[in-house]
């Protein structure tokens, strides 16, 4: 079997592909949100429909720029602690019982 990082790299590991079945919340608050885009642009026309689909296409490029944001800081706070963890053998005290390993 490949490393972890051969899957990921090849597509084997997708970590975007999820699904919001057991959260019923979510389901409930995205069902709101897509009734209320549908109704309104089928409601609204000419400058007003143009203005609320630029609206909606503006908060679906500000809500996916944050989450990429956040899976980069995510990213690196998990190497951080891992390089901490498996490389760094800083510690505020010395060890008097045995070597530092």
């Amino acid at each position: 079997m490949s490393g972890f990082i051969e899957q990921f790299y090849y597509g084997n590991i997708e970590p975007q592909a999820r699904g919001i079945s057991t959260n019923k919340t979510m389901a409930k608050e995205l069902g709101v949100l897509n009734d209320a885009e549908e109704y309104l642009t089928s409601k609204l026309s000419g400058e007003e429909k143009k203005k609320f689909l630029n609206f909606v296409n503006a908060t679906s490029v500000v809500n996916g720029e944050t989450a990429l944001d956040s899976f980069i800081v995510g990213f690196r706070l998990g190497a951080a602690f891992t390089l901490d963890t498996f490389v760094s053998n800083d510690t505020p005290f010395t060890n008097l019982l045995k070597e530092d390993i």
